[in-house]
């Protein structure tokens, strides 16, 4: 009897512990079950450097390969950094409309902290009072519609001697890349400062911070392996090129400080934007304290960005012109209908040329300036389109693989401006399967800025010249391979022959 009881205790502890760890794997399971998170879908990535090897030369191109099999929402990890990558629009549409205040900051980059004093600018800066503050001034102060129409003149002029200039070129060959390049510069010069600048000098030291840009730092995707990157002097490098670009930055301000008003220097122009700042800063209304290095970091950005992103599109512009002749020919009908004889096309004029404006939105459809936009940061865990995002995650949005996307452009990767006639899609970032200057909060304030320059230099040498391709090389011939980076331009500069057409 006494074994039995044993037995009997025995059974009964066995079956306690039995029901005890039943119950806790319940528990365990149902507590998983509630907490777990539905991550996007992500390709396979290798120890360490995670889905770097998987990006290649053609980032842009690679990664829409990736979303066809993965879905237009992925999570890449590019070393230790967790990235969301959009590459459709209605995951464009979650990320900068319906969720924008999540993701509507930025991450810290090493380059953007070396050139903009710590991001101080308004496309690199963290969310928060500064960058609303920041922007607001921008918009209104800077970029605003009547501002950017009362320097017309200045456009008009340098497109003058622009013009001048190709038509003393005619018979022969001509690099477009350096006369795009000498174009918006000297506009930017003229606007920002008030005077042009030494040219190659100057257009050798935006290519140097763009080439500093476009540079890989180990230290932005292994923060654990940032020293790596002092090591092999990339910093080195990038605060040399900085103190260059600050000596001219603080030589430029010191230069309006000590002759503020220059009346006689400037004749019936506008103020420049360097004395808009200066007097911002001095009446100190806005509720935001303008510092040296906010003034100088705003400097900077209106030439790197104003600069790269204008004279790429232009050149893309041209070359997609120059290999369509079908679209030259309704181009040149329209703006030779309203050109009337006259000497030039002016900014007024544009107004009445509907198909000039449908070949620009092409172009930027196609040749989208910033392929991923700029990276965002989510500043709180979020739920888009059923998958759970962590708060920090950085965020690429593929606008490129976006405006070529079969579902939503017939032919996309045919030059057909006519798509863009007699509809709504508008630069403001409200149609997300066309958003050039991206949307939202983040979307790009100087879009008004740089389109009268695009749409009146392409008007002007469209209406004076027949352009044609060197070497009896076909229209249908020409070589329109990308060079990837911050922005994508054309891995050949567009080299052509001119000839006048009147």
């Amino acid at each position: 009897m006494e074994i039995f009881s044993s037995f009997e205790t025995f059974l009964l502890s066995l079956f306690s512990c039995i029901i005890l760890v039943i119950f806790i794997l319940i528990k365990w399971f149902s507590f998983d079950s509630k907490n777990r998170k539905n991550i996007p879908p992500s390709p396979p990535k290798l120890p360490i450097i995670g889905n770097f090897h998987q990006l290649g030369s053609s980032t842009n191109r690679n990664l829409q390969i990736l979303s066809q099999k993965y879905g237009p929402l992925m999570l890449l990890h590019l070393g230790s950094i967790p990235t969301l990558v959009a590459s459709s629009n209605e995951a464009a549409r979650e990320i900068m409309k319906t969720h924008d205040v999540s993701f509507c900051s930025r991450p810290s980059l090493i380059a953007s902290n070396i050139f903009f004093y710590g991001s101080k600018d308004v496309a690199f800066a963290p969310y928060g009072e500064y960058w609303r503050q920041l922007k607001s001034l921008v918009v209104l102060k800077l970029l605003s519609n009547i501002r950017v129409k009362s320097y017309k003149k200045v456009r008009e002029n340098e497109i003058v001697d622009m013009i001048q200039v190709l038509g003393e070129s005619c018979g022969t060959t001509i690099d477009m890349r350096p006369m795009f390049t000498s174009l918006t510069n000297n506009i930017i010069c003229r606007i920002a400062l008030g005077r042009k600048l030494d040219g190659p000098k100057y257009q050798k030291l935006l290519s140097r911070i763009a080439d500093m840009f476009n540079a890989f730092y180990i230290g932005d995707y292994f923060p654990w392996l940032s020293w790596v990157d002092h090591i092999v002097g990339s910093i080195q490098r990038a605060e040399k090129i900085a103190k260059e670009c600050d000596e001219f930055l603080e030589r430029t301000i010191e230069e309006h400080v000590n002759n503020k008003k220059r009346e006689d220097a400037k004749g019936d122009e506008e103020e420049d934007f360097v004395d808009i700042l200066l007097d911002l800063q001095k009446d100190n209304t806005s509720g935001l304290q303008l510092q040296r290095d906010t003034l100088k970091a705003l400097i900077l950005e209106v030439f790197a960005a104003g600069t790269d992103t204008t004279q790429t599109s232009l050149e893309w512009a041209l070359s997609e012109l120059i290999r369509n002749p079908r679209v030259m020919k309704k181009l040149q009908q329209e703006i030779t209908e309203i050109g009337k004889g006259k000497s030039m096309i002016y900014e007024e004029d544009l107004e009445r040329m509907p198909y000039i404006k449908a070949v620009v939105k092409e172009s930027l459809r196609l040749h989208t300036p910033l392929p991923f936009l700029l990276p965002r940061k989510l500043v709180q865990d979020v739920k888009v389109m059923g998958y759970d995002i962590a708060a920090d995650t950085q965020v690429i949005i593929n606008a490129w693989a976006i405006a070529r996307d079969p579902t939503l452009w017939e032919e996309p990767n045919e030059f057909r401006p006519e798509r863009f006639l007699n509809n709504s899609i508008k630069y403001q970032g409200l149609n997300f399967e066309w958003i050039p200057f991206g949307a939202g909060r983040r979307s790009c304030p100087g879009i008004q800025f740089s389109l009268p320059v695009m749409e009146l230099a392409l008007a002007n040498i469209v209406y004076k010249f027949d352009m044609a391709l060197p070497n009896e090389i076909k229209n249908e011939e020409l070589d329109m391979t990308e060079a990837f980076g911050i922005t994508t331009y054309r891995k050949f500069p567009l080299v052509v022959s001119v000839s006048p057409r009147f």
